[in-house]
């Protein structure tokens, strides 16, 4: 086969062209149809093998970590098992709703007992937090030294229950001294809100998970009452 035989084609008589050319021509076609057939049919095969491959690794990637979850399981449970039960060791150490009052008290007159002119001691409605404890907010205003101070707060400390008190908005600032009243140097006056806290009974936790469930959108609301029957 020449170059020659290529320049010379009859393009109106293709069956009087050389055998040679019409092989080398017939193999052009067979590669073109076969190129054609993989970009038709196998690309989109080895496309979706790649994506199949990386859907592969993370199989395996999520397959370890579970693996290794399922391997520490116990010893997470046991953790789990342990942290419960510390929660409600450190809950049950607060006071609960019967001594809450009590308790209120007990602040109150270990104020008094360290020396502290108790001017506003005014506790506020409840807050339940997180579904098993509530916080209950108390507007203060008390007039004393620092180390009368330091003495409530270590007697509120050395309560028989564990009380818990966080301050807020609260300022700590030298007494004012007025014409009707001379107040002794040191004098200092606390004021602003603290807050304690107490746990949920059983039955108040239940009460207060009911009433998230019906408060959720969608949640079904209560069966109504039946209507009392007229007499006859």
């Amino acid at each position: 086969m020449k170059l020659s035989d290529f320049r010379n084609l009859d393009r109106n008589n293709i069956g009087g062209w050389p055998q040679s050319v019409k092989l080398v021509l017939c193999a052009l076609l067979f590669l073109l149809l076969l190129l054609f057939g993989w970009w038709w049919s196998i690309k989109d095969q080895q496309d979706d093998l790649e994506g199949k491959q990386k859907t592969e690794e993370q199989l395996k990637k999520d397959f370890h970590e579970k693996q290794g979850k399922v391997v520490n399981l116990e010893l997470l449970r046991k953790q789990v098992d342990d942290l419960r039960e510390r929660l409600e060791q450190a809950k049950h150490q607060l006071p609960s709703k019967t001594e809450m009052p009590q308790l209120l008290v007990d602040i109150s007159q270990s104020a008094l007992a360290a020396g502290l002119e108790v001017q506003l001691f005014q506790p506020g409605p409840e807050l339940v937090k997180d579904g098993f404890y509530a916080e209950r907010p108390i507007q203060l205003r008390m007039l004393g030294t620092y180390h009368q101070f330091g003495t409530f707060i270590s007697t509120v400390a050395g309560l028989s229950r564990v009380v818990i008190l966080t301050m807020h908005d609260v300022s700590l600032k030298p007494s004012a001294t007025t014409a009707a009243k001379s107040v002794a140097a040191g004098q200092l006056t606390l004021e602003g809100t603290v807050k304690t806290y107490r746990y949920l009974d059983e039955a108040e936790a239940e009460a207060e998970a009911n009433a998230k469930k019906q408060a959720k959108p969608g949640a079904p609301p209560p069966p109504p009452k039946p209507a009392a029957k007229e007499g006859v």
